[in-house]
């Protein structure tokens, strides 16, 4: 665990937080935990470099996007603080740089994670920025910090009191990952902070590890991803890439194809199917959400009892419809806990 001062003297200068006694961390080393992203050439990714460009130009693009991303421990510093290093940021007009761009944070209170508050990015943000937030004192704090949705982050460091404490943090209840693999919907677009992607509500409610394989408009269930995915060491499988399927029929020749992949490589392992979420469907909409649940129907009647379907358009539910998306189709916060609580009720079915 090095104080990073120590390692830049020049550090301090180049940050605008007003506290006299802090002292950075870098979180690539203990006792911090890093879960959904790991380090390699330079930045945080969600998945091994040379795989993502193997897959499409796409994939290769957003698979250093930290969706997902988390980093956890235990403290009892007044204040938390971060200094970010970052690139290819995720300005859009439609999506909130809180979510995009920004971290927030959580404090495990009670057997429960609760929101503190966000790290909010500035409007001109171009290659990072430092942030701070003060905690109460006298006390030790359990705590997560959530990573941007959709841009890349080169460092992370965390700055704490000198004096206080600095712990690992205990490990999830349920270590071993579930994956998503989907459309720019899982990637966690649009989001108002990270901890509100439907992934994250479902990580806390069941204290659990996930990656998010998300990839705005580039999942598309290809040869080379389909290899990397079935070879993943997974609790739980949620497969939703309807919507990046370029049409019905590729949509038709690959779901089948990388579910059978996976269940081949992982025979008792849980696997939840989702068409895209959303209520009023489309006559092509209808036909890929009939190509989904033809996958299931199958597994089924083949006797696979690890499989499970959700409807889309159940998914959003007759109390929020089309009011949960920022455009038809990217969830707000309304439309992730929508999407949470369809899905959650399935991992209750199996984790129980």
């Amino acid at each position: 665990m090095s104080d990073i001062s120590k390692i830049d003297k020049n550090f301090e200068v180049k940050t605008e937080i007003g506290k006299d006694d802090i002292k950075f961390y870098d979180v690539d080393e203990a006792p911090f935990k890093l879960y959904g992203i790991f380090r390699e050439n330079g930045k945080y990714r969600r998945m091994p470099e040379n795989v993502a460009k193997a897959v499409s130009e796409g994939v290769y693009a957003l698979h250093s996007n930290t969706a997902g991303g988390r980093v956890r421990f235990v403290t009892d510093s007044s204040y938390i603080a971060i200094h970010a290093e970052m690139e290819a940021l995720g300005k859009m007009p439609h999506f909130a740089f809180t979510g995009s761009i920004g971290f927030d944070m959580y404090e495990k209170t009670d057997g429960n994670d609760r929101y503190i508050d966000t790290f909010e990015p500035p409007v001109d943000i171009t290659d990072g920025y430092d942030s701070v937030k003060d905690l109460e004192g006298g006390k030790m704090h359990e705590i997560t910090i959530n990573f941007p949705l959709y841009s890349d982050v080169k460092h992370l460091y965390i700055g704490i009191s000198e004096k206080a404490s600095l712990l690992a943090a205990p490990d999830y209840k349920i270590e071993k990952p579930v994956i998503y693999y989907g459309s720019s919907i899982t990637q966690g677009g649009c989001a108002s902070r990270p901890g509100s992607a439907y992934q994250s509500i479902l990580s806390r409610r069941f204290d659990c590890n996930h990656i998010n394989l998300g990839f705005s408009g580039s999942a598309r269930a290809e040869d080379v991803m389909i290899d990397y995915l079935k070879n993943l060491d997974m609790s739980i499988f949620v497969l939703d890439y309807d919507h990046n399927a370029p049409t019905a029929e590729h949509l038709a020749n690959t779901h089948e194809k990388l579910f059978k992949a996976v269940r081949a490589a992982h025979p008792d392992l849980p696997i939840i199917m989702m068409s895209r979420p959303k209520y009023y469907l489309t006559s092509d909409e209808e036909k890929r959400r009939e190509i989904v649940e033809t996958t299931y129907k199958n597994a089924v009647a083949a006797g696979d009892i690890n499989v499970y379907f959700l409807d889309g358009k159940a998914l959003t539910g007759e109390d929020i419809k089309e009011t949960g998306t920022v455009d038809d189709c990217h969830p707000t916060d309304l439309g992730f806990f929508a999407m949470a609580r369809g899905v959650g009720e399935i991992m209750e079915k199996i984790l129980s």
